[in-house]
C-alpha cells in the first residue's frame, strides 16, 4: 500500500462521531431487514422465563423468599436474570455479524477505508444497544403480564423501584452486554467461521448463565458453584439488575456495607461490569487494528 493510500486509511474525513453514525447506521439498517434474528434471539429467554416460572416456581418460592428476607414471587425473581440472559444473546449474535462481514466481503472494505477502528466497534454496539433496549422492554412487560395473571401483584408490587427501577435495569442490560459484545467480536476475528464462533460464544454462554446467581439463591447451591459465581460476571449484571427489582440489597458475593440499601449492591456490581466492558473493549478494538485486509479470507 503506498503511503498516501495507508495516510488516508487512518484519516477519516466524517470524524470520530461520522464514522461511530455511519457504522450504527448500517448495523440497524441490517437488524430491521432481517427481522428473523430479532425474533429467535428474544425467542430464547421467552421460553426460559414461562417454563421456569411455571415449572420452578412453586419449588422455589420459599428458597426465594428466605433469601430475599421478604416473601417474593419467583416471576420477580427469574426476570432481571432473563433480561441479563437476553443482553447475553444480542452479544452474542454481534460477533456472529461480524462473521457474516468477513465471509461477504464487507469487512476486508471496511479495513481499507479510513474509518477510525474504535468508531467501526462503537457504532456496531450501539446498533445491539438499541436492540437491547428493545427486547428488555418486552421481557419487562412480559413478566408483569405474568406475575399479575399468578398473583394479580400491582405494578409496583412488581418493580419495587418503579419506573426509575426499570429505566436502571435496561442500563444494568446494556453496561452488562458491552463486555460480551466485545468478546464475541474477537472469537469471530480470530476465528473467522460462523459455525465456529457460534459453538464458542454459546460454549461460554450457557455454563456461565447457570453457574451463576441467574436462576436460584446461591446459598442453596453446592459450594464449588457459589465459589465459581463469585467470578462469573453474569451474577453481577443479574443482582445489580435484581437489586432494582426488589429495591434492596441482594449481593451475597462481596459484602459491602458502605453506600446503603440496594447501592450496596448497584456500586460493586457496576463497578466490576466496567472494568470488563474497558478491558475487553479495548482488547476488542486492538484486533480490529491488528487485523489487514490480506488477513481476510
Amino acid at each position: 500500500m503506498s503511503a498516501e493510500a495507508e495516510t488516508g486509511r487512518k484519516t477519516s474525513g466524517n470524524g470520530f462521531v461520522g464514522d461511530t453514525w455511519i457504522n450504527l447506521k448500517r448495523w440497524v439498517l441490517k437488524t430491521t431487514r432481517n427481522p428473523f434474528v430479532m425474533t429467535v434471539s428474544l425467542l430464547n429467554p421467552i421460553i426460559f422465563l414461562v417454563l421456569f416460572t411455571e415449572v420452578f416456581g412453586q419449588i422455589t418460592a420459599g428458597a426465594v423468599s428466605q433469601s430475599l428476607g421478604t416473601e417474593a414471587s419467583y416471576v420477580t425473581y427469574l426476570v432481571p436474570a432473563i433480561v441479563i440472559q437476553t443482553a447475553l444473546i444480542a452479544a452474542t449474535t454481534s460477533g456472529i455479524g461480524l462473521v457474516e462481514d468477513i465471509e461477504n466481503g464487507m469487512f476486508e472494505k471496511v479495513l481499507v477505508s479510513p474509518m477510525h477502528r474504535g468508531a467501526v466497534f462503537l457504532g456496531k454496539s450501539l446498533s445491539e444497544v438499541l436492540r437491547i433496549v428493545v427486547q428488555v422492554t418486552i421481557i419487562l412487560v412480559l413478566g408483569y403480564v405474568l406475575l399479575a395473571l399468578d398473583t394479580g401483584a400491582s405494578l409496583d408490587e412488581y418493580i419495587a423501584t418503579g419506573v426509575p427501577g426499570a429505566l436502571g435495569i435496561v442500563a444494568v442490560a446494556i453496561v452488562f452486554s458491552v463486555w460480551f459484545t466485545a468478546l464475541s467480536n474477537v472469537v469471530a476475528l480470530l476465528t473467522r467461521d460462523q459455525e465456529s464462533t457460534i459453538i464458542a460464544v454459546n460454549l461460554l454462554q450457557f455454563p456461565l448463565l447457570f453457574l451463576s446467581s441467574a436462576f436460584l439463591p446461591l446459598e442453596i447451591l453446592p459450594g464449588w458453584v457459589q465459589t465459581v459465581a463469585a467470578l462469573n460476571p453474569i451474577t453481577y449484571g443479574v443482582d445489580a439488575a435484581r437489586a432494582l427489582m426488589f429495591g434492596q440489597d441482594v449481593m451475597t458475593v462481596i459484602e459491602v456495607s458502605s453506600f446503603g440499601g440496594l447501592w450496596n449492591t448497584l456500586v460493586p456490581a457496576l463497578a466490576v461490569l466496567a472494568a470488563l466492558d474497558l478491558v475487553l473493549g479495548a482488547v476488542a478494538v486492538s484486533s480490529l487494528n491488528s487485523a489487514s485486509s490480506s488477513d481476510v479470507q
